[in-house]
Formats: structure tokens, sequence, C-alpha cells
């Protein structure tokens, strides 16, 4: 991961992938897998739009965020509603949470309606371990993308994966923990993703018997 600095598409220190992108490593992969003790509320999973019953949007948890559009070859898709410019990877704030309960939020389910395929980038390191490496507060403090930008700043690593999402696939993340954004880079077309935040145990979605859970731990 790198900052950027006076680029007039980016915020200065925005937090954007260097590259070149690898395959997973073993020992990454190894790192990534859940176990039946990680707590639900901090898993990434992938799941399909096909597998999704409605009903489950429209529980008193669920919160819908709506949907945006993302244009082709973009490094990075979230921007600053203030004045457009690209914000990089970042953390979520919707719960409003400090560090001792970061954990505990929402996870944002996306969905990627097409025409184009999107990415999702994802660290492998959570806002608390990062808080915990750059505040001497980090105890009572409220985790902020300003935090990861320190991070970053201050020379200390950071890998980040990027999970491939066709029409029709989503994830489930905890993106209030996990430093994240979309990507549509290298694709050709744009791409529009629907959003919800809620409490759902892991699994909820996967209603395929052939297709199989996939999910990655809290890293």
């Amino acid at each position: 991961m790198r900052a950027v600095a006076d680029h007039p598409d980016y915020e200065d220190g925005a937090v954007v992938p260097a590259g070149p992108w690898h395959p997973l490593t073993e020992t990454l992969y190894r790192k990534l897998t859940p176990t039946t003790g990680t707590a639900d509320a901090t898993l990434v999973e992938l799941v399909y739009a096909a597998d999704i019953d409605p009903r489950l949007l429209a529980a008193p948890h669920v919160t819908a965020l709506g949907r945006t559009v993302s244009p082709p070859d973009a490094a990075t898709t979230t921007t600053n509603h203030t004045d457009g410019r690209r914000i990089g990877i970042h953390l979520d704030n919707w719960d409003k949470l400090d560090y001792q309960h970061k954990a505990d939020g929402r996870r944002r389910l996306c969905l990627n309606l097409g025409p184009g395929t999107r990415y999702l980038l994802v660290c492998d390191t959570d806002i608390q371990e990062i808080c915990r490496t750059v505040r001497p507060d980090y105890a009572t403090c409220y985790p902020h993308t300003d935090d990861l930008r320190a991070y970053i700043a201050t020379g200390f690593p950071l890998t980040c994966l990027r999970i491939r999402l066709d029409p029709g696939d989503g994830y489930l993340a905890p993106t209030e923990l996990l430093p994240h954004d979309g990507s549509t880079m290298g694709i050709t077309e744009p791409s529009t993703a629907a959003f919800w935040l809620g409490h759902w145990p892991r699994r909820t979605f996967d209603l395929s018997d052939t297709r199989g859970w996939q999910a990655v731990r809290p890293f």
C-alpha cells in the first residue's frame, strides 16, 4: 500500500494499492481461514444475489444504503461527496463505534448489479491493531481513516486482497473494522453496487448446496 500526494483525483494521504498483484500465498490463505470460534460480525463472506431472500433485507436491524455507480478502470471507487475526490482505502463509520466496540458493528452487504465486474479491496490488518500501533490513546479513541493514513505514512506494512465480483456476486464484510474499498481497475464497463447494513449470522445467505461457503476470518 502507498499514500497518494498531489493527485487531482485523490485526497492527500489517501491510501491505495501499490501493486503489482500476486496470487494468494499458502501462508496468507491459512491466516485468512476462519474457525468455528471466529466471531460472525468479523467475517468476510462471499455471497450470490440469487441466494438472497429479499425478506432478509427487510429485517428491523437492516439499513438500506442505496446504490452507487462506479466508472470503469478506477483504482478505488469511493469519493468524498463534498468535493468528488477519491478517499482511497478507508473505514466506514455508520455505527459510530469506539475502539472497544469496533468489532461489534454491523456488516455491510454489497451486491454487484453490473453490467461490469468489480473488485472488493480489503486489508489484512484491522483498525484496532492499527490504532494500537499509531495511537497512545487507542483504548479510548474512535478509530478513523486518518489512523490508517498515519499507519501507512509511518511506513508500517499492510497487505491488500483483491476479490473479484462478477455481476450477481457480492460480499458481507465488517467494513467498520477492516480497511477496504471497491475497485474497477482494468474493467472496461461501469458497475452498479447496492449496499445494506445488518447483523447477519454467518452463512445467512448460503442457500446453495453446490457452490459451498466461502469466508475469510478477521485479520
